[in-house]
Parts: C-alpha cells; structure tokens; sequence
C-alpha cells in the first residue's frame, strides 16, 4: 500500500511544520538527514517570527484575510467557506498571472491541482503578527464561522445605542481594504499603505526580534546571510549575540553535512561528487582555522539557553550529536585528516542511522540509489531568504517603488 499524508487538526504550529517537511523535500537545503532541524528552527523563528520556507512574498498576508473577509462579508456557511475561498485561491494564481507576476506566485505550475494551498501556508504567521485575530486552526476557523455570525446578529446595545458586549473579531480591524474586484487586477508589489501596515503589525507583535528591526530600520538588501548585512553595526547587541550563535552552529554543522555528502559520494563511486564534496571539505577547514579562536570561545551554555529558551522539547540525541561533533571539530588535530577520520565517520553514520532508521542512505543501498548528488550541503540561513524577500517587499512598498 502506497504511503499517504492525512491533514488532522492538531496544533498549528505542527501543522506548518509538517507542510514544512513535505515543501522541503523538492528543497537542497533540507537538513533533518542528521536532524538538527530543530536547532535551526529555534533560531530561525526567535530572528525571523512568523516566517515559514512555504513562504513567497509579503502580500500574501493580504491576500489571505481578503478572501476570508470576502466570504465573512457574505455569511459563507461553514460548510462552504472551505470550498468557496480554495475557490478564491485557485483564482488568485490566475490573475497574478495575467498581471504579469512571475516571482513568487505560489502554484504558478500547479494551479488547480494546488495540493497546499496559501491560507494554509502563512495562516501561523499570519497569527504571529497579530493579522489574524481568531486563535485557532484554519479548520476551527471554518467551523466557528456559525457562531461568529449569530454574535454578530445579537450584539447587545444599551439604550443609548452603544455596544455593551464586543465581538471577538476574526481579523484585525485595521487591515488595508480590498482592492475593487479583488483578486482581478493584483500584483505582488505593496502599496505605501499596505506596506506600512505589515511594519507596523511585525513592530508591533514581534517587537523585540531582528525582523522589527529590519523592516523599520533598514534598507533593501540581498546578501546571502544575515552575518552579511550591511548594516550588522546598527543591529542591537541582543541581535548580534543571537546572530554570533547561529554563525557559528552553521559554520560548524556544515562540516557534518559535507562529510555526510562526500560519505554518500564514494558509497556511489561517483569520482566527480567525491572531488566536488573533497574540495568544499577542504575550504570548509580553511573556514574553521581561520575562526578557531572565535570557535573556541564560543559559550556552549549560552547557545543552548537561547535554543531552549525558544524550543524546550530539543530530543537529548539531538544535542549529544551536536555537541560530539563539536568537540570533534575544536580540536585542531583532527581537521588536517577529516576526510579519512573513522571517528567523524561513524559519528555521520550513526546519526543518520538514528534519524531515517532501514532508510538510511549509508546502509540501504536501494535508497541510495535514488540519491541525487546533493543533501544539503550549503551553510544554515536560518530562513534568511525567505525573510529577505518579504523584508525587500515591504521595504520597497514604504519607499514607493
């Protein structure tokens, strides 16, 4: 029988994890092959809130509360809602189409056929910044609409005329209007207005993450990571402390991913992956030496306060493998003969084995047949490029480009 996926009702956060997991198997960057994809989360969430892999572009934390308005506005029964605003969805992909969008139009090839659709994949984030007001599942969502109309039906007014009892919205009141004949005529660029609000929402609701920051105290930039951002100097010393962590648990952690690459490489006895996985090996300990001092002094305990702090349900194999291979790594003897170090080896070998059981690609050789040459071997951005395109929309939208 063939494996399926089947959507429950958990919790929301699970819920955009699990989208999270089925997205990034078509992704290079996918890192629970040694499973630490929980660390990274951790800090991707504590510098990036509200931001998911799923995500494209910043409007779609419009476009969503739109549709759903849309149908509040009409009484959409319970019952329908579901069917009328995937509807609404399906139809958004056409029009950012006809309008000439390219970048960032989610289910450009599927269309229809879409399997998951936006509201499902910002409804998290579109909680975390305080858009989104009903504190639920989008599946609680479509079965509380019966009762939210009767409230709002039954408002209790004194006799002066004014509300006694407040209704507990679903959406925050001040979201910018629809657009007439919404979705015809859209594209992905903000408005001032609408760009403004995001800031004021991620300001207001995520105040103290480096997302706040970037989105009210920055310019448009596109480096590859955080660590590279131009204005790095004006980040407040929280951030840069935050930021220090995450740069040095990428750095580090892409020395296992490389090893496990090159691993991989010689059990297919392909000689150009080996000499490919060889010679970023190679540059990866130039990058190490260079920072050894940094490396050294890095303060484990800090840096598993903060990830705790965010995530308290980090498995301790997690942690043992982490802090084992760190070890590894901090002595300076072991690096020169990486490459040929049985310890590091099996250090690769038993966590993948711990994490994918029988489907271990080291042990299973039908499995890794199906092996593509590459399983995340580029450094962690802790969702930075995702953050950065919807940091550049709303930039761009309050400077009216």
């Amino acid at each position: 029988m063939p494996s399926s996926f089947n959507w429950v009702d958990f919790a929301e956060d699970d819920r955009r994890r699990m989208m999270e997991i089925l997205h990034l198997f078509h992704e290079k960057e996918i890192r629970e092959e040694l499973g630490i994809g929980t660390v990274r989360d951790a800090f991707s969430d504590i510098l990036f809130p509200g931001t998911s892999t799923l995500h494209t572009r910043a409007k779609y934390f419009l476009f969503i509360p739109w549709i759903f308005l849309k149908h509040e506005g009409k009484k959409a029964p319970s019952d329908k809602i579901e069917e009328y605003s995937r509807n609404d969805e399906i139809n958004l992909i056409r029009a950012l189409i006809r309008s000439g969008e390219d970048d960032g139009v989610i289910g450009k090839v599927a269309g229809s056929k879409l399997k998951i659709l936006p509201s499902y994949m910002y409804w998290s984030g579109l909680g975390m910044w305080g858009i989104r007001r009903f504190d639920g599942t989008l599946y609680q969502y479509f079965k509380s609409l019966g009762r939210f109309y009767f409230f709002k039906r039954n408002i209790v007014k004194s006799d002066d005329k004014e509300v006694v009892s407040n209704i507990p919205y679903n959406w925050d009141q001040n979201l910018p209007p629809r657009p007439n004949y919404f979705p015809e005529g859209v594209n992905l660029s903000l408005s001032h207005q609408e760009a403004d609000y995001l800031r004021e929402r991620i300001v207001t609701n995520c105040r103290e993450s480096l997302l706040a920051f970037l989105v009210d105290k920055t310019m448009p930039t596109d480096v590859d990571y955080i660590w590279m951002h131009p204005q790095s100097v004006e980040f407040s010393d929280l951030h840069k402390n935050q930021i220090k962590h995450a740069k040095n648990f990428s750095l580090i952690m892409n020395g296992a991913s490389l090893l496990y690459n090159l691993m991989l490489s010689e059990e297919r006895n392909n000689e150009e992956w080996i000499n490919k996985y060889q010679n970023k090996t190679f540059n990866w300990i130039s990058d190490i030496k260079n920072q050894m001092s940094q490396i050294l002094n890095w303060d484990m305990n800090e840096f598993w306060r903060i990830v705790f702090e965010q995530n308290s349900h980090i498995h301790f194999m997690t942690r043992r493998f982490i802090e084992n291979w760190i070890d590894f790594v901090r002595d300076k003897r072991n690096l020169d003969k990486l490459q040929e170090n049985d310890y590091a080896r099996h250090l690769i070998q038993r966590r993948e084995v711990q994490i994918k059981g029988k489907r271990s690609r080291l042990k299973n050789p039908r499995i890794l047949e199906q092996w593509l040459g590459e399983s995340g071997a580029n450094p962690l951005d802790f969702r930075w490029r995702v953050a950065r395109r919807l940091i550049i929309d709303i930039l761009e939208g309050l400077r009216g480009k």
